[in-house]
């Protein structure tokens, strides 16, 4: 079994949860995250001031800002993880900096604290 997490931009939560719904796996985790990559972004607004037409850029810390994502977190057997993998990657690929990242770790059990169930039985 796999263990597949994937960091996604805000706005693709709902497409991305109802194509894995539509593949057959509608269990799943997603929660909001906070973080950034290694690329330099630039996050410097522009201030309108009331009363005027004037807008003057704000200088804010481009080091530390953190941006608001969301992380799905779905465990499935070892011959869906490419499927998985695949239509994450469809839907969320646009080929700009931000479309996310996918890792994808072993799970060496599940059990379904509900009925003791074990590993596939527990998926």
């Amino acid at each position: 079994m796999k263990e597949i997490t994937a960091i996604v931009r805000m706005n693709m939560v709902g497409l991305t949860a109802e194509a894995l719904k539509e593949i057959g796996f509608a269990s799943f985790t997603c929660r909001k995250v906070l973080g950034r990559g290694k690329k330099k972004v630039d996050f410097t607004p522009t201030k309108w001031t009331p009363g005027t037409n004037d807008y003057t850029q704000q200088e804010i810390s481009n080091q530390h800002r953190l941006i608001s994502n969301r992380m799905f977190t779905i465990v499935v057997n070892d011959e869906d993880v490419d499927e998985v993998v695949e239509t994450i990657i469809k839907v969320n690929q646009t080929k700009n900096p931000g479309d996310g990242k996918i890792f994808v770790r072993n799970i060496d059990e599940v059990i379904r604290v509900r009925t003791g169930e074990k590993d596939a039985l527990a998926l």
